[in-house]
């Protein structure tokens, strides 16, 4: 396709090389290619100096055995998962509960990235280390949530469109210079509300604007065009779905020259709805879903990272095991929040003597997950809380 590159092949990113506080690197004129309304024959990869590095970034967090944790809820979002466990929404409790989360001893040899709130990029743990420093002892890759949500698309059948574009460059400019080096932006779509052609249209036209900027300045960009569970809809139905959003998401992306080697991609799998009267195994979801990928997804994306979408952690999980008992052309993992998060939040409960054991509850959802990418995971012992569901329906970030 046409933003594809000939790449050396480069090695997995070192710590030291996105570690907070590097200098932001300003691409000299040379060294980026402008689109010119000349000949209509030329090939433009708007990277600039930036490929190598974000290629490198992109097989880091797509290394074996690893995944992204996903802790970018907003505060307001956050305040309700603090609500569950009976804590008030105070920047000192969401501080103690994303301490739990990043300093839980050995984290990183599940977990490559972590998605963060803005708030959490530049906040410290409640012992004074900065956060982005605590990730980086991890071996974890600290990314940013960058987009400013959901609003309602004028013109649709109630659907929505992803705000956040103005001021992107500067903000992640900043982000980058304060230790991200990846991002994430979240769109939607319903498929009860249609899709519409336009609802889809806006989605992957947002999401490939945001993946150019992102790598303009220097953050490998998570594209996420989430297909929502709500609905009584049948698998086939989310899969006809599917394909018609991610044609327009790389048609999209191609059109902007973004560099394909420097992405990573956040899809939903493709499930019945919520509500559908016949659920789906592991092994049809995985059917599905692979089937989808290889229609529309090229091989020079380095890493599908899937949401959990409101699947229990044990659903979710034993949904991303089937998907890797074949290799596949991409790193098949996982960007969970809920589904590796929930019972390490109930285990926690706000109470500080409780810190290690909500911790160990979360590296057993890590490893497992860490299993299901190399297809090894059993489903063995599994508790009664990890196969709760997690589905809110309208549920909002």
């Amino acid at each position: 396709m046409a933003s594809a590159s000939l790449l050396k092949s480069s090695p997995v990113l070192d710590k030291s090389e996105w570690v907070k506080g590097q200098t932001l690197r300003q691409p000299s004129a040379s060294s980026v290619v402008r689109c010119l309304p000349t000949t209509p024959s030329g090939l433009t990869i708007r990277a600039g100096s930036y490929a190598d590095e974000l290629v490198k970034t992109a097989k880091t967090v797509a290394s074996p055995g690893r995944g992204i944790l996903a802790m970018d809820e907003s505060n307001a979002t956050c305040g309700k998962r603090l609500a569950s466990i009976g804590l008030e929404n105070t920047e000192a409790n969401r501080q103690a509960y994303r301490t739990l989360l990043v300093s839980a001893p050995g984290v990183g040899q599940y977990v490559s990235g972590a998605i963060l709130f803005e708030e959490t990029l530049y906040q410290s743990t409640i012992d004074g280390k900065k956060i982005v420093d605590v990730l980086v002892e991890q071996g974890i890759v600290p990314g940013i949530k960058v987009d400013k949500g959901l609003v309602p698309l004028a013109g649709s059948n109630d659907e929505s469109w992803c705000q956040g574009l103005d001021g992107l460059a500067s903000r992640t400019a900043a982000y980058y210079q304060q230790g991200a080096r990846f991002a994430k932006w979240r769109t939607v779509v319903s498929i009860p509300n249609g899709p519409s052609a336009l609802a889809v249209k806006e989605a992957a036209w947002g999401l490939a604007r945001y993946a150019a900027i992102a790598q303009d300045n220097g953050l490998v960009p998570i594209v996420e065009p989430e297909i929502l569970l709500d609905g009584e809809h049948t698998i086939d139905r989310t899969f006809e779905v599917a394909l018609k959003v991610w044609a327009e998401v790389f048609f999209y992306l191609a059109e902007n020259n973004v560099l394909f080697e420097g992405i990573l991609l956040k899809p939903s799998m493709v499930t019945p709805g919520a509500e559908a009267k016949e659920r789906a195994t592991p092994q049809q979801v995985a059917d599905y879903t692979l089937k989808l990928l290889h229609r529309r997804i090229p091989p020079a994306v380095p890493g599908i990272m899937f949401l959990s979408g409101g699947q229990s952690e044990l659903e979710a999980t034993l949904n991303l095991n089937a998907m890797n008992q074949s290799p596949n052309p991409w790193h098949v993992s996982f960007s969970y929040a809920r589904a590796l998060q929930n019972t390490c939040l109930k285990t926690w409960g706000g109470r500080p003597e409780n810190v290690k054991a909500a911790q160990d509850a979360l590296l057993i959802r890590a490893k497992a997950n860490s299993l299901a990418q190399l297809g090894k995971y059993t489903g063995e012992g599994e508790s009664e809380e990890a196969k709760k569901e997690l589905f809110v329906k309208g549920y909002v970030y």
